[in-house]
């Protein structure tokens, strides 16, 4: 089902990683080191990476930043997306889409149950769109890690994928707000 058009070159993107914790610090965080492991290793860039403690406006803070930032195009956070009273990431990170992207979960949710089974509704696992940045909110294993990483990010963030891929669609992203700028004129 993915292929890669081998003739189109490969592009590098600029990812950040965003680690979700009250416990973690870099030596312990294997969630975030699964991710910057694969999108090194598939010729990204990581543009950062951060572990900030499950308080909304400190997450919102870190994401608000990497949106704004010209040298980050991707930003996936691990952690923070299960039930209990300290995971808070779709909270803060949720109301900064400009456009939700109800496909990423259900994608997610699917491969997830064919490894973990109906535990898979435990994460609310999310994705959006925001300053012509990718945004993706991952639960905190290294499987889910791996699961969101092998089996949609890997190929949507690769502009050889085809019939479409996230890449060949970012010049567009801020259509509208090139257009109020415009106007405005």
């Amino acid at each position: 089902m993915n292929r890669l058009d081998d003739s189109r070159p490969f592009v590098p993107l600029n990812i950040a990683v965003l680690t979700v914790s009250d416990t973690r610090d870099l030596d312990g965080d294997r969630s975030g080191a699964t991710l910057v492991e694969r999108l090194t290793g598939a010729g990204h860039h990581l543009a950062d990476r951060r572990i900030v403690r499950d308080e909304v406006e400190e997450i919102r803070a870190i994401v608000r930043a990497w949106i704004a930032a010209d040298g980050v195009d991707v930003i996936i956070s691990t952690g923070g997306t299960g039930f209990t009273g300290r995971d808070v990431t779709p909270e803060a990170i949720e109301p900064l889409f400009e456009k939700r992207m109800d496909g990423f979960s259900e994608v997610f949710h699917r491969i997830s149950y064919d490894k973990i089974g109906t535990s898979t509704i435990q994460s609310r696992a999310t994705g959006g769109v925001a300053g012509a940045t990718y945004i993706f909110v991952l639960p905190g294993s290294p499987g889910a890690c791996k699961d969101a990483w092998d089996g949609i990010l890997k190929w949507q963030l690769d502009y050889r994928h085809m019939p479409c891929n996230f890449v060949e669609i970012m010049p567009r992203l801020d259509e509208h707000l090139k257009r109020g700028k415009l106007r405005q004129a």
